[in-house]
């Protein structure tokens, strides 16, 4: 893999009036988006981002808090032309595809969320920084089984895809840096930074949810403090990755948002 200065991003699909946009979660990359890409082929292109600081996007601008990055991928959709489109994000990425939604709504045309980071002020800082840490798969595998509901596998190519963009020159080091960007030490302990709720709530795209009941990164109980517009669905015996955890029922509701979208 060669780095790239511009976001690097996988394109999967053909037509559609708005494209899908689905941005991982931290420490991950678009690898991770690639059944969903195959799932929405048929219907609408896709764009998978390697956020600022993951993947092939290693030197590309941005890095930093979901701030920057939403910043960064605004600039890359406008670069290609893109002037709307159906967001989904997951944990970081549905913080970072929040604030590009406050930014420029009409940018927006819905905006579907997987266990959002920044939605509340807990957040699992001691199993963030030993992910962000490892390297060999062991390493990763012990960290990455408590991201996963207690009975639901780690897929083994999520594994090996992040040991093989883990082990590459700078890798941790961009990770330790937009963690410590997300986290905000308080007299109450570590916590992450938070999105207004007010401001959430005048968000006027439809928003989906989505939260396993079984998430120790950012605790289920944050879907409870959603603005009344927003659409929450929980999901039993599920952790925090439900791309890998609910997929069948993830581009089941990305689709119903999509309906639900303005012309």
């Amino acid at each position: 893999m060669t780095d790239v200065t511009e976001l690097y991003a996988v394109e999967v699909g053909t037509g559609g009036l708005e494209p899908l946009v689905f941005l991982h979660g931290f420490g991950a990359a678009a690898f991770v988006w690639a059944d969903l890409q195959r799932e929405f082929a048929d219907e609408r292109a896709s764009l998978a981002y390697d956020l600022p600081g993951h993947g092939r996007s290693l030197q590309a601008d941005g890095i930093g808090g979901a701030g920057h990055m939403a910043r960064a991928v605004t600039a890359d959709l406008e670069r290609r032309g893109i002037t709307r489109a159906h967001v989904v994000g997951h944990s970081m990425g549905g913080a970072v595809a929040a604030k590009i939604a406050l930014r420029t709504p009409a940018l927006v045309a819905s905006m579907t969320l997987l266990a959002p980071g920044a939605f509340g002020p807990e957040i699992n800082h001691r199993l963030l920084s030993r992910y962000a840490a490892a390297t060999e798969h062991d390493a990763l595998l012990a960290t990455l089984e408590n991201m996963y509901g207690w009975n639901n596998p780690v897929p083994e190519r999520v594994v090996s895809g992040l040991v093989e963009r883990r082990n590459r020159r700078g890798a941790t080091d961009c990770l330790a840096s937009i963690l410590s960007s997300i986290l905000v030490e308080r007299d109450d302990g570590v916590m992450q930074g938070m999105i207004p709720r007010g401001a959430l709530a005048e968000l006027a795209m439809p928003v989906k949810v989505l939260w396993g009941t079984q998430d120790r990164v950012v605790p289920t109980r944050q879907a409870r403090r959603l603005p009344p517009l927003f659409a929450a669905h929980v999901f039993e015996n599920t952790g925090h990755m439900l791309i890998d955890e609910r997929p069948a029922e993830t581009a089941r509701l990305i689709r119903q948002n999509i309906r639900a979208a303005r012309p």
